[in-house]
């Protein structure tokens, strides 16, 4: 058998490897970003596209804001690097002091890291580590929600409930655990049943970033009463919905008890640095510190003098602009948004809170649009004007929380030209 050579082309041959891709039918000038600027983003084709996803659901405040641009450039000229391997630095001390005055709930101690995956891995350490000390090493098991998403790191790609491809990349999931939300703490209960004494952690988020749902608070109270009978670690993963996203600085913050650590990203330096923190409530610093144990975990970049001052200054932002005020009144220009998208054919129920939304798709069948539909009319939303985020058979719709009355009009006619593309395409058939 002979073996034909596939030819390299002009589009393999590019330097930059783009994610989540097949590289044969990337569309260069079309998804090339040049600059951004407020929320909108321009192209290598020329065109300006209005964002409703916020980057990747982290530029909160629009891209370019000049206060934490320039509270970053001064800090890069007083200290352009510091780590935090067995030492400190005062910008770390500053915007950790800063983080845990922010949520309704009493926390102690900040653990910076890179990313959403990164920390997560982290809070899965951290958690089993914990239960070491307490003398119950058995507790290895760590529970996630059915579709939920937590990175693409080694141990969060094992803890995401969607499929990832965890058994091509030999993803290790024997000490994972996966329940569904949705079922009236069904699968909860059996799972406590079962395997109770040997979980170390559920960790979850309010709303789930991959398709946006919003997880009840009749679960979120059940599973802090299966927290008071079997003593696991709760974790509040707010990469996505923290920073003003869902509600106010966290969604865990309208629980009616507290997690035991909260894992934030996205939002917290509106895009502009690579960075993640935990928040750790005392009960787990009060255990480490009484031991004298080290908690074996550190990265590079985590925590630099710059990413702090980026850290410091988005908060700063966010109260500036009154972010509370801001959430309601994009999230209900959101809502006014959906209604009028709902009148078109294809568009179903919607999903989500606050300013975190997901909008069902469907066929001329009734079925949920299936993941190459879902893929074709993000497409042509981009191609109309407009840059939406796919989800489980829907799009998912995060807009900045400076979103005016004239950036919605523009998005509505963009996803409406979108669709309407869409079904003369026959992605709805």
């Amino acid at each position: 058998m002979t073996v034909v050579p596939v030819l390299p082309t002009p589009r393999t041959q590019r330097p930059l490897w783009v994610p989540l891709v097949t590289q044969h039918d990337f569309n260069e000038a079309s998804y090339t970003a040049v600059t951004a600027d407020g929320v909108h983003v321009t192209f290598e084709d020329g065109q300006q596209r209005i964002c409703a996803k916020s980057g990747l659901w982290n530029t909160n405040l629009g891209y370019g804001n000049q206060q934490i641009a320039e509270a970053i450039a001064k800090e890069l000229h007083t200290a352009s690097y510091l780590p935090l391997f067995r030492s400190s630095h005062g910008k770390a001390v500053e915007a950790s002091r800063a983080l845990l005055s922010l949520p309704a709930h009493n926390f102690q101690r900040v653990v910076f890291s890179t990313s959403g995956g990164a920390a997560n891995d982290a809070a899965m350490k951290l958690a089993r580590q914990y239960f070491v000390l307490k003398g119950q090493p058995e507790r290895k098991l760590i529970v996630g929600l059915s579709g939920s998403y937590h990175g693409l790191t080694y141990g969060s790609q094992a803890l995401s409930g969607d499929e990832l491809g965890q058994a091509l990349y030999g993803v290790d999931r024997r000490n994972i655990r996966h329940i569904r939300f949705d079922d009236d703490g069904v699968e909860l209960t059996r799972l406590m049943q079962r395997e109770g004494h040997r979980i170390a952690a559920v960790i979850m988020e309010p709303v789930l970033g991959s398709g946006a749902e919003l997880v009840p608070d009749a679960f979120v109270e059940e599973l802090i009463k299966q927290r008071d009978q079997h003593g696991f670690l709760l974790v509040a993963e707010e990469v996505a919905t923290g920073f003003g996203r869902v509600n106010g600085w966290f969604a865990s913050d309208a629980w009616p008890q507290q997690p035991d650590v909260i894992v934030t990203s996205k939002g917290l330096t509106n895009g502009t640095s690579a960075c993640a923190a935990l928040l750790i409530a005392p009960r787990v610093t009060q255990l480490f510190d009484t031991t004298e144990s080290i908690f074996v975990h550190g990265e590079t970049q985590a925590g630099t003098p710059a990413t702090c001052a980026a850290i410091l200054s988005t908060i700063a932002e966010m109260k500036r602009l009154d972010h509370h005020t801001l959430n309601k009144q994009v999230a209900q220009g959101l809502s006014n948004l959906i209604e009028e998208l709902q009148r078109t054919p294809g568009v179903g129920n919607s999903t989500g809170l606050g300013c975190m939304r997901g909008l069902k798709l469907h066929s001329k069948n009734g079925m949920p649009l299936e993941s190459h539909g879902v893929l074709a009319v993000v497409k042509s939303i981009h191609q109309a004007g407009a840059i939406v985020q796919p989800g489980p058979g829907r799009i998912q719709l995060l807009p900045a929380l400076t979103y005016t009355e004239e950036n919605f009009a523009e998005l509505l006619s963009a996803i409406e030209a979108g669709l309407r593309a869409a079904e003369r395409d026959g992605v709805f058939e």
